[in-house]
């Protein structure tokens, strides 16, 4: 891969992942208003707030390789992020958690894969950033992984109890 190539695609990982911090921290909002637990409320604003100090610290890399975040990246991120934070509020407890540890997992993989194009190109001074971000995706992961292990999602009805009509 040439250099130019490396380089637009570092470009555009880091553009998807700056809308998509956005879109993760708007959903965590109502994610952690949507939990009971008050201490599972706590960590998840927590790490929506971590999904805002990424995409601060993806901003600066994109500016200092020169590029823009992507308008209509930002417009349909704010949208997912909002729409999925009312959903937060009526799709019950288990799907939020299921579906944020893929996303972190997702997020893990997009900032090792940013950090191999990022030392491709000589940008050795983004590695200790995108190593700490992908860091705290996994502990992300982890806290949404351990959660649905600890609690199992709501039954209606136990396995063979006939349905009632």
């Amino acid at each position: 891969m040439t250099d130019r190539d490396a380089r637009a695609k570092l470009v555009q990982l880091l553009r998807l992942a700056y809308s998509g911090e956005k879109a993760a921290a708007l959903a965590y909002q109502g994610h952690a208003a949507s939990v009971r637990d008050p201490a599972e409320a706590a960590r998840i604003r927590k790490i929506e707030n971590d999904e805002w100090v990424h995409r601060e610290k993806v901003g600066r890399m994109l500016a200092e390789m020169g590029a823009t975040p992507s308008r209509l990246r930002e417009l349909r991120s704010a949208i997912i992020g909002h729409t999925l934070s009312v959903l937060c509020h009526v799709s019950g407890w288990f799907l939020p958690m299921y579906f944020a540890g893929r996303l972190e997992t997702k997020n893990v993989r997009e900032y090792d894969l940013a950090a191999a194009w990022a030392k491709e190109l000589g940008l050795e001074r983004f590695l200790p950033e995108l190593s700490e971000m992908a860091s705290v995706e996994v502990e992300h992961e982890k806290f949404f992984l351990e959660a649905i292990g600890r609690r199992p999602p709501d039954r209606t009805r136990t396995a063979g109890a006939p349905i009632k009509g």
